[in-house]
């Protein structure tokens, strides 16, 4: 009889540690946010579990596709039934980037040619040289100021290196005509900003080239644009802020918008705050197993809803897409706070009618000013009012192997949000799910 006691006490005490087992994994660190250990949930699919290739999963920031013809992977598009992608209109983006900046320029055409010379040159950093988004800020900008150079109807991307001369065959010598007189824009010098490691988009490798450019350029830099904020705001504060030189970025990162009222010419919001509800709000849908407009196009039970003059949504490409809006001396005032939800999808859903599902996400990279700054927060924010257990992942930026290590146990999350490192790598996540 005690022998058997001891073994029923023995067995509930393993069924008990293993209950008790998701919440102590390993795995489960986070980008500079609160850890939330999975939670035991129940898929909205009737009739038991669901299996890891068949559960929604969420694209963003880093659409899928070739690095070097920007043509869509439409089969990680089409993973499951439930893939999407969230991310903002890049070339409506980049076309507002383009169109500030010549703005600025034929507003302050008296003191912005600062040697005289009647050649107003500019500089551009670029963040990296695969992405669609980089692809299209570069080609927004040449556009804007008569640099373009096209090549089989698109207009090249490439960086430039120095320029000093104007003999690149990237871009060329631009005309741009303001106040009755001509004058030449060239595109001094343009890079793409990678570390040594090989993470793009470095802010630190901005901050030490403008001044590499201003050691052979001088005063013949006359503007500063950066394919966003973080590597722009590190030229500005290495730089162009003291030597009052227009410097214009990409995200309307909080320190990039207050930047606005001491010299930073501008940037473009890509509506973060929309992008980060869609992020989550797919997903929810999704796992409700209710319409896909819901709470986006269509009003859900707590009245969330997006007007439409705030995003766009593209059947053909599986795609949710956030309007952007340029943020100048004149409205800057109105984007100070980059982490304050959307008000219009602001109301807590009820948690009997949507209860708390588990979602794995990742941010490509810890460091990035504004997917850590600003879209995590957001995101942190609305995972509460949609009852999503969101376990935060923070890469290194490099390796995609540095975030899908950390994804050993795929089935104790209903949902997956992934940005990735290179957007051809989409098959280093999905293997994982296919498993």
């Amino acid at each position: 009889m005690k022998k058997a006691l001891a073994m029923i006490l023995a067995l509930m005490m393993v069924l008990s540690l293993a209950a008790c087992g998701n919440g102590d994994n390993p795995q489960n660190s986070t980008a500079g946010g609160e850890s939330k250990a999975p939670v035991e949930t129940q898929n909205s699919n009737e009739g038991g579990e669901v299996a890891n290739k068949d559960k929604p999963l969420v694209w963003f920031n880093r659409q899928p596709s070739n690095s070097s013809t920007g043509e869509l992977d439409m089969d990680a598009m089409n993973f499951n039934k439930d893939t999407y992608y969230v991310g903002f209109d890049a070339n409506q983006g980049a076309e507002l980037q383009g169109q500030m900046i010549l703005d600025y320029i034929t507003a302050h055409i008296d003191e912005i040619d600062r040697n005289g010379d009647g050649v107003i040159g500019y500089v551009l950093a670029i963040g990296d040289i695969g992405h669609n988004d980089s692809i299209a800020r570069t080609r927004g900008v040449r556009k804007a100021l008569d640099t373009a150079v096209e090549e089989n109807g698109a207009i090249k991307s490439d960086p430039v290196g120095m320029n000093a001369d104007g003999s690149a065959t990237a871009v060329k010598d631009g005309k741009l005509t303001i106040g009755g007189k001509e004058y030449t824009v060239r595109e001094l010098a343009s890079q793409e900003m990678k570390n040594s490691a090989g993470a793009t988009w470095d802010a630190a490798t901005a901050g030490n080239t403008i001044t590499t450019w201003v050691s052979t350029f001088g005063d013949q830099i006359d503007v500063v644009a950066s394919n966003n904020d973080g590597m722009g705001m590190a030229m500005f504060n290495a730089w162009s802020n003291e030597n009052k030189v227009p410097t214009f970025g990409y995200d309307a990162n909080s320190d990039a918008v207050e930047a606005i009222a001491n010299g930073y010419g501008g940037t473009i919001s890509q509506h973060a705050d929309v992008q980060a509800y869609l992020t989550l709000r797919v997903l929810r849908n999704a796992l409700d197993g209710v319409d896909i407009d819901t709470g986006i196009g269509t009003a859900d039970d707590a009245g969330n809803v997006l007007s439409d003059d705030v995003y766009k949504y593209d059947d053909s490409q599986r795609s949710y897409y956030a309007l952007n809006v340029a943020v100048t001396a004149d409205n800057y005032k109105d984007f100070l706070d980059a982490t304050v939800p959307y008000a219009p999808v602001s109301n807590q859903l009820d948690s009997t009618a949507h209860p708390t599902k588990n979602v794995w996400l990742n941010i490509y990279n810890a460091a990035d000013n504004f997917l850590s700054a600003t879209y995590q927060p957001l995101l942190q924010k609305y995972d509460d009012i949609l009852n999503l257990n969101v376990e935060y992942i923070g890469g290194d930026g490099q390796t995609e192997a540095n975030i899908t290590n950390r994804l050993g146990n795929p089935s104790q999350y209903d949902a997956f949000a992934i940005n990735m490192v290179k957007t051809d790598n989409s098959a280093s996540y999905t293997s994982l799910l296919e498993g």
